[in-house]
């Protein structure tokens, strides 16, 4: 029997622009858990628009803090809960810059104009903070990211913290595609750059998502809106 998975996630304020477009984008909105009618972008089949959206529909539009992690056996949904409450309470909301699509490896994803410190350090925060409710790595965990061609760095950081792209090897992003033929990469980013465009990114929440099973999408379980003064 499958475990439901669970994620901290940034996602845009429902009805805001940024959340409309990645929901469009992508053809789900994760905070109601519907698919929507992704838009007609000129030089992108609608087939192909579709296909290549498909891996991050899975997941919803968002910005990863904590990747998704199944509980611990001695943890419950409502502890895990009741310390994102808390944590968001004490934590200021603050403006991340701009994002626009940029290529990342053969996928493309909004990412910051320009670094942000607070932003690294949130994400840093949330890795360890909430560390304590995620169970155990498996074999099969192991094995998924095996054909990842992770550096040591990246092994170390898995086996301790459940997933290789934190602390110093963290780079913000929000996805919009799923791996693209190498060919297709720049024609996509052309096509993504005329309808997505640069936008203002605020974080201002911190959102906790339930994968019900493997085949699920993620679905918004609560936003908790960041609360604490500077």
């Amino acid at each position: 029997m499958s475990l439901p998975r669970y994620a901290l996630y940034f996602t845009p304020r429902p009805e805001s622009d940024l959340a409309r477009l990645g929901a469009t984008m992508l053809g789900y909105d994760c905070d109601t858990g519907v698919a929507t009618e992704q838009p007609l972008l000129p030089g992108l089949p609608p087939d192909e628009l579709r296909s290549g959206t498909a891996e991050p529909r899975r997941y919803g539009f968002h910005g990863t803090l904590k990747a998704p992690f199944v509980l611990r056996e001695d943890s419950s949904l409502n502890d895990l809960r009741s310390v994102v409450r808390g944590f968001a309470a004490e934590w200021p909301a603050f403006d991340a810059g701009t994002v626009s699509p940029r290529q990342l490896g053969r996928f493309i994803a909004l990412t910051p104009d320009a670094p942000c410190v607070d932003l690294s350090v949130f994400a840093a925060e949330c890795v360890a903070v909430f560390d304590r409710f995620r169970a155990p790595l498996t074999d099969k965990d192991r094995l998924r990211r095996a054909t990842q061609n992770l550096s040591p760095r990246q092994q170390a950081l898995l086996e301790r913290w459940g997933y290789p792209y934190v602390f110093d090897q963290f780079r913000f992003h929000m996805t919009l595609t799923g791996s693209l033929p190498e060919e297709r990469i720049n024609h996509w980013l052309d096509c993504l750059n005329g309808y997505v465009g640069t936008h203002p990114l605020v974080i201002d929440a911190l959102t906790l998502l339930e994968q019900e099973n493997p085949s699920a999408q993620f679905r918004v379980v609560e936003r908790f809106d960041l609360e604490g003064r500077r």
